[in-house]
């Protein structure tokens, strides 16, 4: 596969207290990238992975991690719609 993967998955706070999950991308080059995913992104990623534990993530292409990011962002789309 080309392009990012998932390296590492790890637990973390949130700045508000909430948990949240921490995945670490692995780029072809060696470079890696952080990436924090809310509880909303998480179970999207759980989900469309196929993953039953964190750890079975580890592998997975970084397509899933955007998708996931993109789900957990368009839930406000329509409740801040009316907002100005």
């Amino acid at each position: 596969m080309s392009g990012a993967v998932i390296s590492r998955v790890q637990l973390a706070a949130a700045h508000d207290g909430d948990a949240e999950m921490v995945v670490t991308l692995r780029f072809e080059n060696g470079g890696e990238s952080l990436v924090p995913m809310d509880e909303h992104a998480v179970r999207v990623l759980m989900e469309s992975s196929g993953a039953n534990d964190p750890d079975e993530l580890v592998g997975k292409g970084w397509g899933l991690v955007r998708d996931a990011l993109e789900a957990s962002s368009n839930r406000f789309m329509n409740s801040n719609s009316n907002t100005q």
